[in-house]
């Protein structure tokens, strides 16, 4: 079993193989994936149940292998991941048959995180009708971020509903629910686009799945991305998916960011954008914001290329 310590992990939580409709064996993924630089990948079969040894001789100490499940109902799909080798999530029911509770329960009964995927999906089962309530992150950057792909996850309309969710959960005082993103791979050439950076304990799985359950994670295009957010006031400080209490003074926010060539930083509150900056040619620059944390429930990053395409975005550093 792999175990590092604490630190940020990349992984890939929406992977296909050859045992569903895949075009790769877990052999090809496994060797993808070390190429690409990530530390863990889920296998997520549609509807099926990850084979009694399929990817045993290709996890090891540098490649955690998470069990998982997409599970394809008439009315959305959604990730089942960390559950027991054999278990099978029933999949043959919609959003008007009332059972999807039962199934996120049996999910979380065995230590397992249930992931709305794809939420805004054009094709067939793909739009995402059940209500966010019992899962614990949903998927808002499926696969490379593009408008250009007329079949591809609508990734702008599933950001944005995330984050009108998220202000309204945090001032009902509720739990948020997480962004992830994952390359929903098929093909050769399309694992770890994108890749979710995730601060674990340990690379295990279930330390990686606690870190994705408590937003402590961020999402990049590429491993060529790197980001890292701090906020801090009155000598305290919060890390990605942490929450400081700055009372009613001012909260300072540093972005720094890596390998982003003439990107755009911009940070977001429940009111909008609150800062935008423009990084150099190089693609490397820290961005720092002061704030009136009374007016801002939380900031979030989202780091833009040129082109406008998303290079990287995270999850918020909460100040109520």
């Amino acid at each position: 079993m792999a175990r590092r310590g604490r630190g940020w992990y990349r992984g890939d939580c929406h992977v296909h193989s050859v045992h569903s409709d895949g075009e790769l064996t877990p052999e090809r993924l496994a060797a993808e994936a070390r190429a690409a630089g990530l530390d863990f990948i889920a296998t997520t079969e549609h509807n099926s149940a990850a084979p009694q040894g399929a990817w045993a001789p290709y996890a090891d100490d540098d490649l955690l292998v998470v069990l998982g499940e997409e599970v394809t109902t008439r009315t959305g799909h959604w990730l089942a991941l960390g559950i027991r080798a054999g278990q099978l999530v029933p999949w043959d029911h919609g959003v008007r048959d009332g059972v999807i509770g039962r199934h996120l329960d049996d999910v979380h009964r065995a230590g397992g995180l249930c992931v709305a995927a794809h939420p805004h999906a054009p094709y067939p089962s793909g739009t995402f009708l059940y209500p966010y309530d019992g899962f614990d992150a949903v998927e808002v950057w499926n696969g490379a971020w593009s408008s250009d792909v007329p079949w591809q996850a609508d990734n702008e309309a599933a950001l944005a509903e995330w984050g009108r969710l998220l202000a309204a959960d945090l001032h009902r005082g509720g739990r948020w629910r997480p962004a992830m993103g994952n390359s929903d791979a098929h093909l050769p050439g399309q694992l770890a686009t994108p890749q979710t950076v995730v601060l674990a304990e340990d690379l295990t799985t279930a330390a990686v799945l606690a870190g994705i359950r408590a937003g402590r994670s961020w999402i990049a295009a590429s491993a060529d991305v790197e980001l890292a957010v701090s906020a801090e006031a009155d000598g305290r400080t919060a890390g990605i998916g942490e929450r400081l209490d700055a009372g009613d003074g001012e909260a300072t926010v540093r972005v720094t960011v890596r390998g982003v060539p003439h990107g755009t930083v911009t940070l977001r509150t429940e009111r909008g954008p609150a800062h935008r900056a423009t990084l150099p040619p190089a693609g490397a620059d820290t961005v720092e914001w002061r704030g009136d944390a009374a007016e801002a429930a939380f900031v979030r990053v989202e780091v833009r290329y040129a082109d406008g395409l998303m290079a990287a975005l995270s999850n918020p550093v909460v100040l109520l």
